[in-house]
């Protein structure tokens, strides 16, 4: 009753805007004393107009900065990046994830004791389901978001407790991404496209818009894809369906948006995590399964959200936006421990989730002037409730053996060992309840030139657990925290942008897992207080008109959630510092570029009792390397060839320091050819990833006190042809 009731909330939710639309202020910028200067700033990160393209078509100017915004990119006192929809479709992106690897300050891991995707920035994690949909916590997919849903990747870096409040899962003391819904264009949209994956996968999708209504105000769009088959992967079959519509309307001081969407995810066999034992085992064959064949994970998320905004004045403004999700998850998995020369063992894990979340946002903005200053002054509230139900079940912790380059397929284990609740019914384990209040004053002066940030956001978090088998309260932590943040920026000319900021980060405190790495914990269910950690940054902007950069140093500290003994505690501490260059444009006619370094001197800044105090915590890389281009063949129009290369350093897989896994190096290339038949737009498209086929050990940890390994990719063809008419 309580799962219809919600998809229900979901489908009325979107029904109730007959006339639905894409929030944005249109308005022209802060109000100067005497004169306009044109800045954009969409309040909840809703707009009917994107941020203008910058030049190359793959970044834009302007990323979301939580309650402030859409900001250009000169303007905004943080580092930030929002990837487009064009490179998502020449790159044939899957996920979030796809996109990501674009991004020198990003690396993409996996989950622990599942399939989601991790996202690795500044040193710390952000899951998956601490991204925003539309400015909106919460409502996106957990585990993994599908690219069709995707009009844009924003990615904003460092601390943004006091932009967007405190992300529910307790991640994303490092940056914040936001995702932005498609939305029907100024021209009729009819695109089908048909693809194929090595070894057997196969790929279809349609996406189609419509505006309509005086002066095009009304606008309808549909994406529907489909994925299924055997990946590059030898014996791992994904099959993924996905649906989306959304609407949007266009008033003169009305603009009102809503989103509904589903995903229906499933992976058999998928190649599981490997957590070492010692020595790190060289990785296996780069298409080697070591999964056992009845392992599965699969996932079904329904979720909606619709967003209005007003122009009360000339000067005032508002916005509301809700949204809803209910997900459902179960994993059948057996995650391998290995020795040095590749013997393993491994037991079997069930687990089941349910997800049901609420979440609204609603705010005001004032636009006036004060002498020679002008200000625009944002009061916002939000809140979000995420209730979930888990339950799992471990077979004997004693498992059975197995082999990394030879793996053996065995009868699946009775998981009759350690269980806790009902697989088939689980009950609410975890209730998380978070409501902020904040307030902000961007201050411009000297004709746009300075622009001063200054904010604060009230926070209340509350999380409580429960017993598993029973129901029983467990443990509840309420708290409350005030965040600051300071920007400053100032623009000696157009062309730079000198910044720097400072800035908080808050996470509901982790509650202590059942199990970590086959050892019970003892004080599991227990939620440990909010995470609060600190930021300062400054940088350089470069700003051509046709290739930009960004240069950025800053430190970062945050308490770190560590296992000691069969104990989840909060009594360590994780400093970052850091130095970041991106870069993008057509630095000249005919090549564009993405790409950057990050350099990460991490460490364990505070442990219990001293112990590895100063070492590099698990799995930060002192470098990161990317670099995309892509080259508008001479002679050839419509031929554009395209190859990136991925550098990252070695990773400590342990907190002593004493073992490493090796840096690694992978190189992508591509080919597309675009070219109209009868006014039809034709769109071929080849993409060779993991082009050597090396076998290489991708990543370590991503969740507290953890190590397991994740393999990268091996070699993949994606081929697709796309029509548009």
């Amino acid at each position: 009753m309580k799962k219809a009731s919600y998809r229900a909330g979901v489908c009325l939710a979107f029904a109730s805007l007959i006339a639905p639309a894409y929030a944005q202020n249109t308005d022209t910028g802060i109000v100067q004393a005497g004169e306009v200067r044109e800045v954009i700033i969409v309040t909840g990160g809703s707009q009917v107009r994107l941020a203008d393209l910058y030049a190359g078509g793959q970044v834009a100017r302007g990323a979301r900065a939580g309650l402030l915004g859409n900001i250009d990119m000169m303007d905004l006192p943080f580092s930030a990046t929002a990837y487009t929809d064009i490179l998502i479709r020449d790159q044939q992106a899957r996920s979030v994830g796809d996109v990501l690897e674009n991004d020198p300050v990003v690396r993409v891991a996996k989950g622990f004791g599942n399939f989601q995707e991790l996202y690795v920035i500044r040193g710390f994690p952000v899951y998956s389901d601490d991204i925003t949909y539309n400015g909106v916590y919460g409502i996106l997919p957990r585990q993994y978001v599908a690219a069709e849903f995707i009009e844009r990747v924003e990615v904003f870096r460092g601390a943004n407790s006091f932009l967007n409040g405190a992300s529910p899962g307790g991640s994303g003391a490092g940056g914040a991404f936001n995702l932005v819904a498609k939305r029907a264009p100024e021209e009729d949209l009819n695109r089908l496209t048909l693809g194929y994956e090595s070894s057997a996968h196969v790929y279809g999708a349609a996406d189609i818009a419509r505006r309509f209504g005086q002066a095009d105000a009304f606008g309808l769009r549909l994406n529907v894809a489909g994925r299924s088959g055997e990946t590059a992967i030898e014996d791992q079959d994904r099959s993924l369906s996905v649906f989306s519509l959304g609407g949007d309307y266009r008033g003169e001081r009305v603009r009102l948006s809503a989103d509904i969407g589903y995903q229906d995810h499933h992976i058999d066999a998928p190649r599981p995590q490997v957590t070492p034992l010692g020595a790190i085992p060289d990785a296996p064959d780069s298409t080697t399964n070591y999964a056992q064949r009845w392992t599965y994970t699969d996932e079904q998320q329904l979720f909606g959200v619709v967003r209005a905004e007003m122009d009360f004045t000339g000067w005032l403004s508002g916005w509301a936006a809700a949204g809803a999700r209910n997900g459902e998850e179960a994993n059948v998995l057996a995650n391998p421990s290995a020795l040095a020369d590749g013997t393993t063992s491994a037991y079997r894990f069930d687990n089941t989730r349910e997800d049901n979340v609420v979440s609204a946002d609603i705010g005001l903005r004032a636009d006036f002037a004060t002498g020679p200053a002008a200000h625009r002054l944002i009061a916002s509230a939000s809140a979000i409730r995420l209730e979930s139900q888990n339950a799992y079940a471990f077979s004997e912790f004693a498992g059975f053996s197995g082999d990394l380059y030879n793996p053996v397929d065995v009868a699946p284990p009775v998981p009759d060992f350690f269980i806790g609740g009902d697989l088939s019914n689980p009950l609410t384990t975890e209730d998380v309840d978070n409501r902020s209040f904040a307030l902000a004053d961007i201050v411009s002066i000297l004709d746009g030139r300075v622009l001063a940030t200054l904010g604060v956001r009230f926070q209340d978090i509350e999380t409580t657990t429960y017993d598993y088998n029973t129901g029983a309260q467990l443990s509840q932590y309420s708290d409350d925290a005030v965040t600051p943040a300071l920007g400053l920026v100032f623009r000696p000319s157009d062309q730079i942008s000198l910044y720097a900021n400072y800035a908080e980060s808050l996470q509901p405190g982790q509650i202590a897992p059942a199990n970590s790495g086959g050892t019970p914990i003892s004080n599991a269910g227990e939620v440990l207080a909010p995470f609060r950690g600190e930021q300062v940054e400054a940088g350089i902007k470069y700003d051509s008109g046709s290739f930009g950069a960004v240069l950025s140093v800053f430190e970062l500290s945050r308490p770190n959630a560590i296992v000691l003994g069969d104990v989840f505690t909060d009594s360590g501490e994780q400093t970052t510092r850091g130095l970041e260059l991106s870069m993008f444009g057509t630095p000249i006619e005919g090549v564009r570029l993405i790409g950057g370094a990050t350099l990460l001197d991490a460490e364990l800044s505070r442990t219990q009792g001293g112990v590895n105090e100063g070492n590099t915590p698990i799995g930060v890389p002192d470098l990161q390397l990317n670099l995309n281009a892509e080259w508008d063949v001479p002679g050839v129009s419509g031929l554009t060839l395209d190859g990136r290369v991925l550098h990252t350093s070695s990773q400590y897989i342990d907190a002593a320091n004493t073992v490493s896994i090796p840096d690694w190096t992978r190189v992508d290339a591509g080919v597309r050819y675009t070219f109209t038949v009868d006014g039809r737009e034709l769109a071929l498209r080849a993409r060779l990833e993991n082009v050597f086929d090396e076998a290489y050990w991708a990543s370590t940890g991503g969740f507290p006190g953890a190590n397991y390994l994740v393999q990268g990719a091996p070699r993949t063809l994606r081929i697709s042809a796309s029509a548009s008419f």
